[in-house]
């Protein structure tokens, strides 16, 4: 029931056809720009089967296996704790963030896993099929991923009205299941085994029916699937110099469905707008959660970076870098309280699983995603230029250099200059590499844009409070809320 890396590394070679840089990748495990997260992906499967790492990564689930617990259905408070524990014990172990490592995903098919009731509405085999891809999922194990964004091509008009490919959509039904053309941009997909696949955010208008209203599991070693990744990261100069983006690179790509069959087995909704409005509506009900810690991650290292970097020299001794600090930490603490409270207070979902309290997470959400620029940015002033002036690790190696470096960035006993050196490699990689841009725009988009992010926000905040505050404290008759009925003129 759980992986090992080996396993996982082995799902991979299916002749799936991979290109990168106008190369085609013949084996997705040994290339050097998908190696490094391909590899970390591995670990995390390998860690589950380790004795120091079992007892915080895995669950003995109904059958009595072993289970991930990132895969576990949520239905109590203990199993959100148990959630968050795992992902920072893997983040801890590895050094760094990595996004897609399943638990952010598989939450979009608890959110359709609550939908059950409109699903059963459509066609009960599609709440069958829900039902029996969760469980799958627990029982395989497999490296699943989402599938949202499409190319969208001009958005100001329907998809019907210019190529109509631009949207994914149904061509053919067969006895075998449906064809679907079109395509998706996904993180990790090049290295994953499925992928939660379903509508990007449409116009339905009126339209009960659409070809365009289809959501599905897609195995990734499927024929006629063709995957165009962007350039990685890793490999682009020495990990000495950066780090980060050499290890912990997740590397997009455009999948192309070139008619594809999709097993009816694997067809999740199909054709009906109010179950694709509904998934919408719902995608990030769970994945949320997964997403905004890692946020909190990453404002743990912008802290790190920023307060070794004063430290070392002293600067933290004064009172402007102490507040500069200080809004670091606000920003940190913030997040966690929204997550912290979000698990506390969590709510029942409609399919009877445990939901964190959506306005605290939605909220917190925002936070996270619309602060990160500004907190980047603060972590940079508290670095310094000498994260834009360093001389990369061969010139700290070099014979005729090294002793000039070793001179003008030692500081003291305790910082020496190759440890100055690895902080300040650290911190220009954390910020201003292509990397860093890339983290950057990551987290505003990745879970829809900014102002999706506040429309959900607007969807799960609680209005009547302060509403009826405000009508109690200005005297204001109960027909202003529009809850009581109006008097009768005769009256």
């Amino acid at each position: 029931m759980l992986r090992t890396g080996q396993q996982y590394r082995d799902s991979l070679r299916d002749g799936r056809q991979v290109w990168m840089n106008g190369e085609r990748i013949p084996d997705v495990t040994v290339h050097p720009m998908l190696k490094p997260i391909v590899d970390i992906r591995a670990r995390l499967y390998d860690m589950q089967h380790d004795p120091a790492h079992a007892d915080i990564l895995t669950y003995r689930s109904e059958s009595g296996e072993p289970s991930s617990i990132p895969l576990k259905l949520p239905r109590s408070q203990a199993d959100w704790q148990a959630k968050r524990a795992a992902t920072d014990h893997v983040l801890n172990e590895i050094g760094g963030i990595v996004t897609r490592v399943g638990d952010e995903t598989i939450g979009e098919m608890w959110s359709l896993f609550d939908g059950q009731d409109i699903l059963n509405q459509v066609d009960p085999r599609f709440s069958a099929n829900i039902r029996n891809h969760v469980e799958k999922a627990i029982l395989t194990d497999p490296f699943h991923v989402s599938a949202n964004t499409d190319p969208k091509g001009d958005r100001s008009k329907r998809p019907q009205d210019q190529d109509p490919d631009m949207l994914l959509h149904v061509v053919k039904e067969t006895d075998a299941g449906i064809v679907v053309r079109g395509a998706k941009y996904e993180t990790a997909a090049a290295y994953a085994n499925q992928a939660f696949t379903k509508p990007t955010i449409a116009n339905w208008g009126d339209a009960e029916l659409s070809d365009y209203a289809v959501g599905f599991i897609c195995d990734f070693g499927s024929p006629n699937l063709k995957f165009i990744c962007r350039t990685g990261f890793a490999g682009r100069a020495p990990i000495e110099d950066y780090p980060l983006s050499n290890r912990f690179d997740e590397v997009e790509c455009l999948v192309i469905f070139d008619d594809v069959l999709i097993p009816w087995e694997n067809v999740l909704f199909y054709r009906h707008t109010k179950a694709a409005t509904f998934i919408r509506a719902t995608l990030h009900r769970y994945s949320a959660f997964a997403f905004v810690q890692r946020n909190l991650k990453l404002a743990d290292m912008l802290i790190g970076a920023a307060l070794f970097n004063a430290r070392q020299t002293g600067l933290d001794k004064q009172q402007a870098v102490q507040e500069k600090l200080a809004q670091l930490a606000c920003y940190r603490e913030g997040i966690n309280a929204h997550l912290t409270a979000a698990i506390v207070t969590a709510q029942e979902s409609p399919g009877g699983l445990l939901m964190p309290n959506q306005s605290l997470l939605m909220t917190g959400r925002v936070f996270a995603c619309s602060q990160l620029h500004e907190m980047m940015h603060i972590a940079r002033e508290l670095c310094g230029g000498q994260i834009c002036v360093t001389p990369d690790v061969a010139a700290f190696r070099d014979p005729e250099t090294a002793p000039w470096l070793k001179k003008f960035y030692s500081i003291n006993e305790n910082w020496e200059a190759e440890d100055r050196r690895k902080l300040l490699a650290f911190a220009r990689d954390l910020l201003n590499s292509d990397y860093a841009g890339h983290r950057l725009t990551f987290q505003l988009f990745a879970q829809s844009p900014p102002f999706a992010h506040l429309a959900a926000v607007y969807r799960n905040f609680n209005w009547d409070e302060p509403l009826d505050f405000v009508r109690k404290s200005a005297g204001l008759n109960e027909r202003v809320t529009g809850k009581a009925p109006l008097m009768k003129a005769a009256e």
